[in-house]
């Protein structure tokens, strides 16, 4: 049967054909058959931003941060906000994108130039004879996972959005009263009198019983929640462990210490001699046109007679450091000089002498007068170098392999991770007391959420299966399972009767100490000569606190004193009790002078330039009619998220 539908497969195709497109024509054509489903989050000037982009944005924006704060909570990075925060973002470079589009604004090739010029990490890939070196370019771009074109657009891109903002931005202005005004509310200085009435003086006040303890126990059961725990296995696989599982070739090791013994073996060392004639950037023209004249004529001068190149140095030289020494700058490696001048250094040859170099300090004679090559250390000596070299290269080319193997082994067999941590020689750690939010001071697995996500999902909890290969860092996946779960409880009155009679007796020492408080401040404001137990004036502002907690801080300033003075104002500390604050005068503010009132103006200009700014960009935001359909994640949220 198979030979025949083997020797006949065109008659066979064409009946196939025949038979399904007829199918299609009936039924229809699902559109998300070619395309996956995803819902729409947002919209600018007609275009949607779905669920996948709005994946995609984040994932890129937190590997960003990741990269440059290692050490910053995941927890942070995924939070409800956090995401919320990168689709505003994403907006945002919609609607800019939009207006730039719409009012032509376009960057050119030699504005583009500049500003990859102007990338400190670009700059320092130009050889010694000023050109770009584009396989380390090419190798730069890639680790963001682009190519030098796609790198080029992004940057191009960057730059038509920012002139939208920069152009409103850039105008903004304000006058030295606008200044004032704004200002000098802002540093306005008071000088106040406070009492306390602290919640631990109060406490023994407070009477307990058995019914009043039973009664707070009933009415805050959440404070005497025990969170749901778990005692997990897991197995983790990164770089270092499959590293550890790699034996090097002899015959590799000795082709790479062929390759990269000249890098290994240190760095080159040139001794240099130079003539400084300064002239600083900040120069006239002037001057640094009569600075240039003089190099000239001693270059000219010391070309005709390079023996003569010290005694010249001693007598004409401005840097009077190396001009005793005829200029000898002695040994200097890579990074010591400034830029222009180390570039000519190493482009020399020994005894060759330099055209004019320009730096910031003014312009150089440079003579190279030695060449010091490094050593060459021997193939024993660097071994363990290259063996820890080799491993890392290799193990980073391997892991993808291995991560396979890795995420089909805990999924394949799912009732233990004992297969494939003898598979892949990993170990299997267990820890116990483990909640669903990540532990103060975990680290690795424990305190990445989505792990913790996995290890609590239902599946894992009712089956005790293993969770998927779950990505908890760079070149790192972790696979756990659920041994023993306790599921959230309150705990037994009997089991936390201290704790009980210790909040009850906080509140209503907490109550106690508000209402003596306010019994005073009453009095007070109504016969001010009665008020005692005042403590020392003392003079407070948004910077200088005084010690003071910032709730009364900020209760002193906003309390009303355009009236008759002293204020009167009442300030609840929560826990901390109560406070009343006398306010006896306001402070004037000297007027700063020089420096300080230059920051301070520049300051205000920033604040004033970005709210500008802000309005226009909302502004826009109606122009192309932007659209957030996903709602912003309150505190709630966040709470529970966290929980």
């Amino acid at each position: 049967m198979f030979e025949s539908i083997r020797k006949h497969s065109k008659i066979v195709m064409i009946l196939l054909f025949l038979l399904i497109i007829p199918s299609f024509v009936l039924v229809g054509i699902d559109s998300n058959y070619f395309s996956e489903k995803s819902p729409v989050v947002a919209r600018v000037d007609g275009d949607k931003i779905n669920q996948t982009d709005w994946d995609n944005a984040h994932r890129v924006e937190t590997d960003r941060m990741r990269a440059q704060s290692p050490s910053v909570d995941p927890k942070l990075l995924d939070s409800p906000q956090a995401r919320y925060a990168t689709l505003e973002r994403l907006v945002r470079d919609r609607v800019l994108a939009a207006a730039a589009k719409e009012m032509h604004l376009v960057t050119s090739d030699a504005r583009l130039a500049r500003s990859l010029q102007e990338i400190p990490a670009i700059a320092g890939l130009k050889r010694a004879d000023g050109t770009l070196d584009a396989e380390a370019y090419r190798a730069l771009v890639g680790t963001q996972g682009l190519t030098p074109e796609g790198f080029e657009a992004n940057v191009r891109r960057d730059l038509s959005i920012n002139q939208v903002i920069g152009g409103v931005m850039g105008t903004a202005f304000s006058t030295n009263t606008q200044v004032k005004l704004a200002l000098d509310p802002l540093y306005e200085q008071r000088e106040i009198q406070v009492v306390r009435f602290k919640s631990t003086d109060f406490s023994t006040k407070v009477a307990t019983t058995d019914a009043d303890l039973e009664a707070y126990y009933k009415a805050h059961p959440a404070q005497f929640l025990q969170l749901e725990q778990a005692a997990v296995e897991y197995v983790v696989l990164d770089l270092d462990s499959v590293r550890s599982g790699i034996t090097l070739n002899e015959d590799d090791l000795r082709t790479y210490y062929k390759e990269n013994v000249a890098r290994m073996a240190g760095k080159e060392e040139r001794r240099a001699s130079h003539i400084l004639i300064n002239a600083p950037k900040d120069a006239s023209s002037a001057d640094r046109e009569k600075a240039k004249t003089r190099i000239t004529e001693l270059l000219a001068q010391v070309r005709k007679a390079p023996a003569t190149f010290a005694d010249v140095a001693k007598k004409a030289s401005d840097d009077k450091g190396s001009a005793t020494a005829g200029g000898d700058l002695n040994f200097f490696g890579r990074g010591a000089m400034v830029k222009p001048f180390e570039e000519a250094a190493f482009a020399l040859k020994k005894g060759e002498i330099s055209d004019v170099v320009e730096t910031d300090f003014g312009y150089h004679i440079i003579q190279l007068t030695d060449i010091k090559a490094p050593r060459q250390p021997s193939f024993e000596e660097l071994r363990p170098t290259m063996e820890a070299e080799l491993k890392q290269q290799q193990a980073q080319r391997k892991f993808a392999e291995v991560a396979e193997a890795f995420t089909n082994s805990v999924y394949e067999q799912s009732d233990s991770l004992k297969p494939v941590a003898e598979k892949l020689k990993l170990k299997v750690q267990t820890v116990s007391g483990v909640t669903r939010a990540p532990a103060p001071g975990a680290v690795g697995p424990l305190a990445n959420p989505k792990f913790l996500e996995a290890l609590f999902s239902s599946d894992s909890l009712q089956n005790k299966r293993n969770t998927e290969a779950v990505e908890v860092g760079p070149s790192q996946l972790a696979a756990g399972r659920v041994v023993q779960y306790t599921p959230a409880k309150t705990l037994p009155l009997d089991e936390v009767r201290a704790r009980v009679r210790e909040l009850y007796i906080g509140q209503k020492a907490s109550e106690l100490a508000r209402k003596e408080g306010e019994t005073k401040l009453a009095a007070w404001k109504a016969t001010p000569a009665s008020a005692s137990g005042l403590g020392a004036p003392v003079q407070i502002s948004r910077e200088q606190v005084q010690n003071l907690p910032r709730p009364l801080i900020d209760a002193a300033l906003h309390a009303p004193a355009a009236d008759a003075l002293p204020a009167w104002v009442g300030v609840d500390l929560g826990a901390d009790g109560y406070a009343v604050v006398k306010v006896n005068r306001i402070v004037p503010r000297p007027a700063p002078e020089g420096q300080r009132a230059q920051q301070e103006r520049q300051q205000y200009m920033q604040w004033w330039a970005s709210a500008e700014g802000q309005a226009y960009y909302e502004m826009l935001k109606k122009r192309f009619k932007a659209e957030i359909k996903t709602p912003r994640p309150s505190a709630t949220v966040q709470a529970a998220a966290e929980n």
